[in-house]
């Protein structure tokens, strides 16, 4: 796991194409109980190095009923977002994550982590990625138990869908319940 960890932190796939130069950023433990897929680190990721550390990553602990601790806990939770560093931002926030870094690692990266762990998928880019359908994330997020136990589609957590957490009530009260026992028993194994 080290030696992979190391190999993809010199990882410049997308270099051309980024703002910056690569910083790839992710939290990997072998024995992790629970994946989150994001998108992409932001721009305050990129500067301090951890990934979700800002206000998106505050909202999913909460939504998850998980601590700084635990969630930052490689051997708890392993966090690989679909592009390893910040793309930069646009008129209305980040831009999408590089194409080229979950085809050429992910596979990699799963091989080494426990196979029947839930995965948390952060956003529709993660979901169209690992759900093979052609639905919303919003009917997703509705019709989640038909992928579990594997996934668990989720809103990306960001201020900037305040508005579609405003309109979509049920994901709060209904469905991040479930979601918080799901995790809790996942990490008590």
């Amino acid at each position: 796991m080290k030696n992979l960890i190391q190999i993809i932190s010199k990882c410049d796939l997308c270099k051309a194409s980024l703002p910056q130069s690569p910083k790839p950023i992710l939290q990997l433990g072998k024995s992790a109980k629970i994946i989150v897929i994001g998108q992409a680190p932001g721009r305050l990721a990129h500067e301090t190095g951890k990934p979700w550390n800002d206000k998106s990553g505050e909202r999913l602990r909460r939504w998850l009923n998980l601590t700084k601790n635990v969630f930052y806990d490689s051997e708890q939770v392993a966090l690989i977002p679909m592009g390893f560093c910040f793309p930069g931002s646009g008129k209305s926030g980040d831009l999408p994550p590089k194409k080229e870094c979950a085809p050429f690692w992910h596979p990699k990266i799963l091989t080494t982590l426990p196979v029947h762990i839930p995965k948390l998928l952060v956003g529709s880019h993660a979901q169209q990625y690992y759900l093979n359908d052609k639905l919303s994330l919003t009917d997703r997020c509705r019709q989640w138990q038909h992928y579990t136990p594997d996934y668990l589609p989720l809103p990306h957590p960001s201020p900037r869908n305040n508005i579609w957490i405003k309109k979509n009530p049920w994901f709060e009260a209904e469905v991040l319940p479930e979601y918080q026992k799901l995790v809790g028993n996942a990490l008590s194994v």
